[in-house]
């Protein structure tokens, strides 16, 4: 089987009210269908529910399709976490030109232009903290204490499961403190019920998420002893080393000795570059497991889903006649996206350019966008694909959705972590191996060694550039424009940054997502210094 079996079952109870306001509308509450009494009370159980918590990050309900909602979303049921991840991290960026501002609400993204009311981020937030709720509740229902009844061998097996629901909160948390700054913390050590949890500074969540990663890791097991899309020493590090670099943007540290050695641990699991990069990210992807780190396992079977993967893929072809649905396996085309000219000029020109990672469509297609709403205009991203190895197509994607997984985290991205951290003064690392990774990238994306760069030009521009190159649509690119200073200001004005054609400086607070206003009004706690 492609991936995990995620069968649904509901981790009832959940300990974390992750929206107190006595208004119906705005109760974020989880479903409860069982018990937790009942759920944990056979070993096997663990399993179904650690499912759940994997499975939170690309569906958004019970049933097929996001129906059955886990929570109320202002974005109907497509509301799952990878879309809105993915709509946070590269809408508003260099990288997207958004078809349907007004019908998918959002302008506001797009032009950088959001505050509190911000419906897509109020909906991450929710998002983040089920999943984050999911898993202290897991977790209480984990202690030593509760599975001492249990077998040795199932003991064992929810040791492990416990340090995976561990990472994914982790994950989670990561992503919460990336997007919004300081932030409600709750463990499973805190009360279940009414309960107002305390804001965390950036800096206090850091250092909860490198703590546990830090002590989690080593005793996940190995990668050839795991599971396909499940936790393993290789995640976790390359999760940790994530967060060390951007270690200045959380916590106000640099920590790019301490990102260094967490990519070294990440590449002495033996993963290595697959030699076919558009492999990457089509429907046959989960055979990559050689360069796909983690993924966001999707399947048409399993996890059927109008968001995640299904998203990315349907949403990036037109709905002129510039491109056939069919040509990328799927039934159908949705015309969210394509792209501002920024992410194209840097392979120069595509329709000449030798590097195979600039996989644009531009037939019938303007590279400039002057209107946002024209789909004509903005060259169409073919990177995502519904098609198996062999070109055929993978699934019904109007009834079931794609059979795509979302590669998470990829060595490439370790490379070029590993060559940032060594440019920005991390030590034991080395320059000639950041220039060695750098290289295998563009040797694979060329071909041969006639992309090859030369010691004197890894830069930090050119590895921002470089990052753009690889990992476009990937859900790093906000990320990397804040740790480089350049997402909000004027230093790189982009095409319709912040609602202008031309791009205009932005400000800085737009560098946070901000805390939603229901929150705020829920929990006195929590507060946006610059909302």
């Amino acid at each position: 089987m492609k991936n995990i079996k995620f069968l649904i079952i509901a981790a009832a109870t959940l300990g974390f009210v992750i929206a107190t306001s006595c208004t119906d509308d705005l109760n974020q509450l989880p479903h409860e269908e069982t018990t937790s009494a009942s759920v944990y009370a056979e070993a096997a159980n663990y399993k179904l529910v650690l499912a759940k918590l994997y499975a939170s990050f690309v569906i958004s309900g019970q049933e097929k399709g996001g129906g059955n909602a886990d929570i109320s979303s202002d974005n109907g049921e497509n509301s799952d976490y990878l879309r809105i991840f993915f709509n946070l991290q590269e809408v508003p960026t260099d990288e997207i030109a958004y078809t349907w501002l007004e019908g998918n609400n959002m302008t506001n993204i797009a032009y950088m232009k959001w505050d509190v009311r911000e419906i897509w981020s109020s909906d991450m937030y929710y998002r983040i903290y089920y999943t984050i709720a999911l898993c202290n509740e897991f977790l209480r229902n984990a202690t030593d204490e509760k599975i001492a009844g249990f077998s040795e061998s199932d003991r064992k097996n929810i040791e492990t499961y416990r340090l995976e629901a561990r990472f994914l909160r982790a994950l989670a948390y990561s992503h919460a403190m990336d997007l919004f700054g300081d932030i409600p913390f709750v463990d499973e050590n805190d009360p279940v019920g009414a309960f107002l949890p305390p804001r965390y500074t950036r800096a206090q969540i850091f250092d909860f998420v490198v703590g546990e990663l830090t002590e989690i890791a080593p005793a996940l097991p190995s990668v050839k002893d795991t599971e396909y899309a499940r936790a393993n020493r290789g995640v976790a590090y390359t999760l940790l080393a994530k967060v060390y670099l951007n270690a200045e943007i959380y916590a106000g540290k640099a920590c790019y000795t301490e990102c260094i050695a967490a990519c070294k641990n990440v590449i002495s699991e033996g993963y290595s570059l697959e030699t076919n990069y558009s492999k990457l990210f089509n429907a046959d992807n989960n055979l990559r497991t050689n360069e796909i780190i983690f993924p966001f396992a999707v399947d048409a079977e399993h996890t059927t889903s109008w968001g995640s993967s299904t998203y990315l893929v349907c949403g990036a072809i037109v709905t002129t006649d510039a491109q056939k649905a069919s040509d990328y396996g799927v039934d159908e085309a949705w015309g969210m996206f394509r792209v501002r000219p920024e992410l194209p000029r840097l392979f120069g020109d595509v329709t000449t350019s030798k590097d195979s990672r600039a996989m644009f469509h531009t037939a019938g297609q303007t590279l400039d966008v002057s209107v946002m709403t024209d789909q004509t205009q903005g060259y169409c991203v073919t990177k995502w694909t519904n098609l198996n190895d062999d070109g055929s197509k993978a699934s019904n994607t109007a009834s079931d959705g794609v059979n795509t997984d979302f590669p998470m985290f990829r060595l490439a991205d370790v490379y070029l972590m590993y060559a940032e951290a060594v440019l920005r003064g991390g030590t034991g690392g080395s320059a000639q191996d950041a220039l060695n990774y750098v290289n295998l990238l563009r040797q694979r994306a060329y071909g041969n060694s006639s992309g090859n760069i030369a010691a004197s030009e890894l830069t930090l521009p050119f590895i921002l550039d470089e990052r753009g190159r690889e990992l476009y649509w990937e859900c790093t690119r906000r990320t990397d424009l804040v740790r480089f200073k350049v997402f909000t200001g004027g230093d790189y004005k982009w095409s319709w940054k912040g609602g202008v054609k031309e791009g205009a400086a932005t400000d800085a607070k737009f560098n946070r997502y901000p805390i939603p206003y229901a929150e705020l009004s829920a929990n006195p706690n929590l507060y946006n210094d610059d909302y």
